[in-house]
């Protein structure tokens, strides 16, 4: 697991995402197919949890964190020299989620930033990993980035709602009406590693190709000198503390 060349690092500095084409080989994605397969096997999913991934405001506060959110640790090969190689000290692992974006059925995300659902003080301390476990082209659903999105701050949190309130969760601030001239989409081949700053606009299509677009993603905070906001829907327990991915 090579690190990032210099070139990555300002690259990723400039447009707030990286991708990194071959970053896991055909066996090694398929070894993840199959596990996530015996997971699901596995488990007995609430119906209330029976939904598509969706940002929109409605949906996503009746869902309250969707699509299969497995609060697991990623592999040990994951990323460490990659992590260290960004100046992260102290990487923990805040949520994992495996994206099926079953054929013609995959719904669109949203033009979104991740720090709206995952918000540090100082901002900047979120990193977004998705893995490309199956080819992501403009057919079936790949991402889509406002490069240089990631500078200008946060326009909207969700946040936990007042006690007694009906949903758990409300929205605090509007999203913009992003231009969808500045997106620019990011297909790659299965076994890319894309790299998501806490900040970038992205998105991605609804999937109206015959073939599924799998991805797996997880999300890490640098704990060092951060504090995760007490207002997040996602909260660390004694349970399910947020695991650090050095060991």
């Amino acid at each position: 697991m090579a690190c990032l060349s210099l070139s990555q690092l300002q690259k990723f500095q400039e447009d707030g995402f990286l991708v990194l084409e071959g970053f896991f080989s055909a066996d090694e994605c398929v070894a993840m197919q199959q596990r996530i397969g015996e997971i699901v096997a596995k488990m007995d999913v609430p119906v209330h949890c029976r939904t598509e991934f969706s940002t929109q405001g409605e949906e996503q506060l009746r869902a309250q964190e969707i699509s299969w959110s497995l609060q697991r640790n990623p592999s040990t090969k994951l990323a460490t020299a990659l992590a260290r190689s960004l100046g992260l000290q102290m990487p923990m692992v805040v949520q994992s989620m495996y994206i099926f974006k079953q054929p013609r059925f995959g719904g669109e995300v949203s033009p979104h930033q991740d720090a709206s659902f995952l918000y540090t003080e100082p901002l900047g301390r979120v990193l977004g990993l998705w893995i490309a476990v199956e080819d992501a082209t403009l057919e079936n659903g790949c991402l889509w980035f406002i490069p240089g999105s990631h500078t200008s701050g946060v326009s909207r949190r969700m946040v936990r709602a007042p006690a007694g309130s009906a949903l758990g969760t409300c929205f605090l601030g509007s999203e913009p009406a992003w231009d969808n001239s500045l997106f620019v989409p990011t297909p790659v081949q299965r076994g890319a590693l894309v790299l998501i700053h806490g900040e970038v606009v992205h998105k991605s299509e609804q999937n109206l190709s015959n073939r599924s677009r799998q991805a797996y993603t997880f999300h890490l905070m640098e704990a060092s000198g951060t504090i995760w906001s007490p207002e997040n829907w996602l909260q660390p327990t004694a349970e399910l503390p947020f695991p650090p991915l050095y060991t």
